[in-house]
């Protein structure tokens, strides 16, 4: 039986809309974590009241409408989510702010929030398509312009932002994307009783509330991102049985369940019940020794953004070629993910190979001890741990540490399954 730590995206979501609501809110199971941290510092410089007991966190707000301006700018860190939903719940309040973070983020792409934020009349700017984000003050009579906006590329973050805007505006907001993205934004604000309607896939529209949004509730599900690293591990290792409880089972993230299905992985998955409109489960995971590559893309690589460096590994251990196209997205994450991933899976004997929007693994071969960099990369320092688990020699993973950003107590948990974590990433 193992634990996860609770969902990265419904946390940041979560502790966001707590401040932008009227009241105390109260959430069990937040996450709190490096990926967390920046938007848990900046409620209190708007205005907002936090408290932290263990995991769960009571925010205490006036609302975005009241919301006062920070003083100097807000340091996302090396978060993204925190830095694109900020801009647009600052844009609903109308106070002004800079938003900025470390030079990862600075180098990661705003262009893609600030344009249509801009259409909506938020007076926002970004520095040559990047951080640092500047927002000036906005009259708060006059509400921001609604309407539809098509979104070049298919991306959680970009939407939420334009909805979290859209609170304030004063027509109804529509986002429509190529694919389907995360729809965690969408679950959380029909709790809170918006009216927001599903239109078809990647197509949603948002009527802006006239009231106040009432103080926020929930208990956060574990997060399927980080299950998947013990998912994989137990996939590859032999002899290995591993339950994860209290999943977070949303259709719009489980991509990795069907692709590692698709080669044939033995997993078996239990709705169990919702929470804040979100399905939760059980996942049960054995050892599958006879592992086929296979074919991502589509809209299945939305549906497993985060999960693509892990999912590697699996491919390393699958008999043929695993293929993933339509991936271009993963050059913009922490790390060049496509890039960076490749060349780690080289250093440690398989046979990987980048294309320009994804990548290709000729497993069978398993994989080879060796050192390799997570490069400031929370995601490719945990999958790189997860490859040595059955590797020839050991795996040396530098800049392991990452981990902290999203799954604090990851080598806990593999210890606590039976596995051998290296210093390296502690």
């Amino acid at each position: 039986m193992a634990r996860v730590p609770g969902d990265k995206s419904i946390s940041h979501r979560a502790i966001l809309l707590a401040a932008m609501a009227r009241g105390r809110s109260r959430i069990e199971r937040v996450l709190v974590a490096g990926v967390t941290q920046p938007m848990l510092d900046a409620l209190p410089r708007l205005g907002a009241t936090v408290h932290l007991e263990g995991e769960t966190l009571t925010v205490e707000s006036p609302g975005f409408r009241a919301w006062r301006a920070p003083e100097g700018p807000i340091d996302c860190r090396h978060s993204a989510t925190t830095m694109r939903l900020l801009a647009g719940a600052l844009a609903a309040a109308g106070v002004p702010a800079v938003l900025d973070g470390s030079p990862g983020l600075r180098r990661r792409p705003m262009r893609r929030v600030v344009a249509p934020l801009q259409a909506m009349g938020v007076p926002i700017q970004d520095t040559d398509g990047h951080a640092p984000l500047y927002l000036q003050a906005r009259d708060p009579r006059r509400p921001l312009r609604g309407g539809r906006f098509s979104l070049p590329v298919a991306s959680a973050q970009v939407k939420s932002a334009i909805l979290l805007a859209g609170l304030a505006a004063a027509d109804p907001v529509e986002v429509l994307e190529p694919g389907p993205s995360r729809d965690h934004t969408e679950r959380m604000l029909r709790s809170l009783g918006v009216n927001l309607e599903g239109l078809g896939p990647g197509h949603v529209r948002m009527t802006p509330p006239k009231q106040d949004l009432p103080p926020l509730h929930l208990r956060v599900p574990g997060d399927i991102s980080s299950a998947a690293f013990l998912i994989v591990a137990a996939v590859i290792t032999p002899g290995s049985e591993v339950t994860i409880e209290h999943v977070g089972l949303n259709p719009t993230r489980t991509g990795l369940l069907d692709a590692l299905r698709a080669m044939g992985a033995r997993i078996e998955v239990e709705l169990t019940g919702e929470e804040a409109g979100e399905p939760v489960g059980r996942i049960r995971v054995q050892h599958s020794p006879n592992l086929q590559g296979t074919t991502v893309e589509g809209d299945l690589v939305v549906r497993m953004i985060d999960e693509f460096p892990v999912f590697a590994v699996a491919a390393a251990y699958a008999q043929g070629v695993t293929v993933v196209r339509d991936a271009t997205e993963l050059r913009h994450k922490e790390s060049d993910r496509i890039a960076r991933l490749v060349e780690a899976l080289q250093r440690l004997g398989v046979d990987a190979e980048e294309r320009p929007d994804g990548f290709l693994v000729r497993g069978g071969a398993g994989v080879e001890g060796g050192r390799v960099h997570a490069h400031g990369d929370h995601r490719l320092a945990m999958a790189l741990a997860v490859a040595g688990l059955n590797a020839t020699g050991p795996v040396e993973v530098l800049g392991g540490e990452m981990y902290r950003e999203s799954f604090p107590a990851f080598p806990q948990t593999l210890q606590a399954l039976g596995a051998r974590i290296t210093e390296a990433l502690r």
